[in-house]
């Protein structure tokens, strides 16, 4: 992986909630890595693995804490001696909250809330915080600018809105340094395809592997601007280390600037594979967004982001990650 920052971070101490989710895995293992001098996990595996994170168990600048963020007290103890948190713990996927819209307020908000107010209390340097593109709802334009949001289509979608407004709010009443992060469609090695709202890169590789249905919702023309989770990696990173006080306050699309069609993808997937597999189109899902294409120039100003790793690349490195497993 490339290099995401140029200060010695042997001092510094982490927190990554989530951090044994997908994303959450590969943002502590570029920490320890680098040399930090602490990375604390604070998950309740939910949806995180401990295989994720198993890797990391015999290092000393690792610590593992079983937890869940709705319980105030365990954020406030997860925050203690903290320089710098990355909050990825959520309860993920569009139609898991319109199946049960209380659990992912309860999770995404007040657990929010409680991370936040918590890192506050503890003083910590920086807070940064997983937010999603699905807050840009029913806005027609592309690409998608990060102050133009339309209708929100899904219970998810409010949470993750929800996320910025306080972050702003605690941005300005407490002077806190924090950034938000709209991810779009990130994939990569270690994500989960197993369960009823797996996404949906690992769910075609899976199913084209051992030949077992697979379903793309409504006509599969619909596009998205797939990220390689590398380039989420860079934006914590960057986000969490950054000397520019212009850069805090705000939130960024976490993009490559290109999008696909799910069936590009899926053709995609097949020729890496080189296998024969049919899928099999089904209704659209509801809550979903038709066509996401980012654009990153903000990322690219005020933290200089820039993408290290292309749709097409990431995507052989992820379908080789599954067919070595």
């Amino acid at each position: 992986m490339a290099k995401f920052h140029t200060t010695d971070i042997s001092g510094k101490h982490f927190l990554v909630t989530g951090g044994a989710g997908f994303i959450g895995s590969h943002i502590v293992e570029y920490l320890l890595n680098s040399g930090a001098g602490k990375v604390r996990v604070l998950d309740n595996l939910a949806t995180g693995l401990r295989s994720n994170v198993a890797l990391f168990e015999q290092n000393s600048r690792y610590e593992f804490m079983e937890g869940d963020i709705r319980d105030a007290a365990t954020c406030a103890k997860a925050c203690e001696g903290i320089d710098h948190v990355s909050h990825q713990a959520a309860l993920g996927s569009v139609p898991r909250s319109v199946k049960d819209p209380v659990t992912s307020n309860e999770v995404n908000v007040s657990g929010f809330v409680n991370m936040i107010t918590a890192a506050k209390d503890a003083q910590v340097k920086t807070f940064v915080y997983a937010s999603s593109s699905s807050v840009y709802g029913d806005e027609p334009n592309l690409p998608k600018h990060e102050e133009r949001t339309g209708n929100l289509l899904s219970p998810y979608a409010v949470t993750k809105m929800a996320n910025e407004l306080y972050a702003s709010v605690f941005s300005r009443l407490y002077s806190m340094k924090v950034i938000g992060f709209r991810y779009f469609n990130v994939f990569g090695p270690r994500q989960d395809p197993d369960g009823p709202y797996a996404a949906v890169i690992p769910l075609f590789v899976s199913g084209i592997l051992n030949d077992t249905p697979v379903y793309i919702n409504g006509d599969g023309m619909q596009t998205r601007d797939f990220t390689f989770v590398e380039n989420a990696v860079q934006a914590n990173i960057r986000g969490m280390l950054t000397d520019n006080e212009a850069a805090f306050g705000q939130v960024y699309n976490v993009a490559v600037g290109a999008n696909f069609t799910v069936n590009f993808l899926y053709e995609a997937i097949r020729e890496l594979l080189a296998k024969e597999h049919q899928a099999t189109y089904r209704e659209a899902r509801s809550g979903d967004i038709r066509d996401s294409l980012a654009d990153i120039s903000k990322a690219r100003q005020l933290l200089g982001y820039e993408p290290t790793r292309q749709f097409l690349d990431g995507l052989k490195l992820t379908v080789e990650f599954f067919t070595n497993k």
